[in-house]
Order: C-alpha cells, then structure tokens, then sequence
C-alpha cells in the first residue's frame, strides 16, 4: 500500500491479508474470527499473537480502528489522516459506520483542556439500530 510506503513502513503480505478480511467482513470483526477467515481461505495456519502483533500494527498506522466494547475490528474509513474515531454500531446486525465529527473532536478537546487532562486516544462508540434493520423490523 503506497500510504504505508510513503510513511515509511511495512505491509508485509499478512498484514494486508487481515486488512483485506476486514474490508470483506462488513462488520467488526475479532481476531478469533480473523484466525478462522484464514483457515477458510485455504492460508496457512496463524497464530493469536501474530494476528494481534499485526492488529496493533494497523492500529498504528490508522488504517484499523478497535470497536471497545466488542473487542473488535474495523478498517478506517480515512487512514490517510489521523483523527477521532466516531462509531455508530447496529445492535441488530452488527454493520458499523465511521465517522468523522469535527464538532465533537472539537467539544472533546475543550472538556479535556478543561479538565487538565492529556488524551492519548479518543473513540467513541454508539450502538443502536441501523435504518436496515428497522426497516426489516417494520416490514
């Protein structure tokens, strides 16, 4: 991936393989899930800390984003900048959606400096019905 050439990293073939099952999957996805993927797909056998070293290594690098609250993961929507993270999560069906809310980064900062407080990271998670699922409830 030319975003981590330029930044001067490696996507080793592992790295953009579990990248590549996030982006399929559609969902949050945990790095047990991941493990299974790869035995569907025929690859060799991986390991959890080498899923999870590869995990951290995205992380890192703003290209995937932890869901918290369903120790879980999901491709970053713009992994060219870095930013807060803002997640909207269906209870229903599990579909996620990113979003960046200069507006609430903005009010985040203000109530930290206000507090005195140094954020090393900030995610914050919704979790509701998605607009699909109501619509399938209605139906």
């Amino acid at each position: 991936m030319s975003l981590c050439s330029a930044r001067g990293v490696q996507l080793t073939e592992l790295r953009r393989q579990i990248l590549e099952l996030l982006w399929e999957s559609g969902r949050p996805t945990g790095a047990y899930e991941l493990i299974d993927a790869f035995k569907l797909r025929g690859s060799r056998p991986v390991w959890p800390p080498t899923v999870y070293r590869a995990l951290e290594f995205l992380m890192s690098q703003g290209l995937v984003a932890k869901i918290e609250s369903w120790n879980a993961y999901v491709p970053c929507a713009h992994p060219e900048r870095r930013h807060d993270c803002l997640f909207f999560i269906c209870s229903d069906c599990g579909a996620s959606a990113e979003l960046e809310d200069l507006r609430v980064e903005q009010l985040l900062a203000e109530d930290a400096a206000v507090l005195g407080y140094r954020v090393t990271r900030r995610v914050v998670e919704v979790e509701g019905t998605c607009a699909s699922c109501i619509t399938a409830g209605a139906a």
